[in-house]
């Protein structure tokens, strides 16, 4: 009953039973926390940017031995690699090749003509607009609610705008925790939601426990362009304050000791991470410094993410950490949001007269 009621553009598209998409968060969204979203009927995504390419081989081989179901793999449109990505998803099988930034045309192009659906993450009209032109089958839209890399506009702005410029379903993030908000993007036209603390937030994700334990003392969050030059929601901790208030010397000096880690650990030549950081640079007015915190980012998500020192870490987080008080596993997470969505639709029913 409850997998009728909420039959989707979405479902229907990726194969899922439910439509509720956990995002691509590095150093989170790893093989067991999209198994488990995946075993649950959801949409699992892969977060391929904080992995080598033999990361990632392994890590598809370690999703598709634990389920059967429908997943996802995060990319970086711009990785010098993202040719051999992609080689690796149509030879797997993957499902559903996901994008924080648009990809090139020929890249959606191969992708579709493997069968692989493709979803780029977008926060403005004309970026929905230019997608779906090329070819995409969906597109992610993240209100400024969400966590992460984000938008001034809210998600109650954004989606109708959305909905109303493309023939493609659209997927609604930003603000989303639960069946009310489910019920509520389906009212806009969206064809299900996407949700990313939400899921960080649950007994199958791999943070360390004391990590989740301190997202969920937090009530706040702060959009800081000082940890690569874009805006980056993220809770606020001592460790962003310190950045808010650094200088141009000693942010220099922190952004060289970061890029200089993450470089150990990803194996990267320093002419690599240099070049990242100058094609993040691109369009925008950005420090040194800036561009050496753009290319080792993941470096400092990962000091809480992995190492669970969220007092080293940068830690990204949409609002909606304010109002999470539990951590469920994930089959429990999904059944939660699509019962409750599926009882206010009906309710919602029940009031229309003839």
């Amino acid at each position: 009953m409850i997998d009728q009621m909420l039959d989707t553009p979405l479902t229907r598209l990726t194969g899922v039973r439910h439509p509720v998409v956990q995002t691509g968060m590095g150093w989170v969204a790893g093989p067991r926390l999209v198994s488990a979203v995946a075993e649950a009927g959801g949409l699992g995504i892969l977060a391929s940017a904080t992995m080598t390419l033999e990361q990632l081989a392994a890590a598809v081989e370690e999703v598709r031995s634990r389920t059967g179901a429908p997943f996802g793999v995060n990319l970086r449109a711009d990785a010098a690699d993202a040719g051999e990505r992609v080689d690796l998803m149509i030879k797997n099988g993957v499902k559903v090749a996901s994008f924080a930034l648009a990809p090139r045309r020929e890249l959606i192009d191969r992708l579709k003509e493997a069968g692989v659906v493709v979803i780029p993450s977008v926060g403005a009209r004309r970026h929905a607009e230019k997608v779906a032109a090329w070819g995409a089958d969906a597109v992610l839209v993240q209100g400024g609610e969400g966590g992460g890399h984000t938008g001034p506009v809210a998600t109650t702005l954004l989606l109708p705008q959305i909905v109303d410029a493309v023939d493609i379903p659209v997927i609604a993030a930003g603000g989303f925790f639960d069946g009310r908000g489910l019920a509520a993007a389906l009212a806009y036209g969206a064809a299900g939601v996407a949700m990313g603390t939400r899921f960080l937030l649950t007994s199958d994700s791999s943070v360390p426990e004391e990590v989740k334990r301190f997202y969920l003392g937090m009530s706040e969050t702060v959009v800081t362009r000082q940890v690569d030059g874009m805006p980056h929601r993220v809770l606020r901790t001592p460790l962003v304050d310190g950045l808010e208030r650094s200088g141009r010397l000693s942010g220099l000096a922190r952004a060289v000791r970061s890029a200089a880690g993450f470089r150990r650990i990803s194996g990267m030549t320093w002419p690599a991470v240099i070049r990242d950081g100058l094609a993040m640079r691109h369009g925008r007015e950005l420090t040194w410094s800036q561009v050496l915190m753009a290319a080792n980012t993941p470096m400092l998500l990962r000091a809480a993410m992995v190492d669970g020192r969220p007092d080293l870490g940068v830690m990204a987080s949409g609002q909606v950490v304010a109002v999470i008080e539990d951590l469920p596993s994930c089959e429990e997470l999904i059944d939660s949001v699509v019962i409750r969505a599926a009882g206010i639709l009906r309710g919602l029913g029940s009031h229309l007269t003839a």
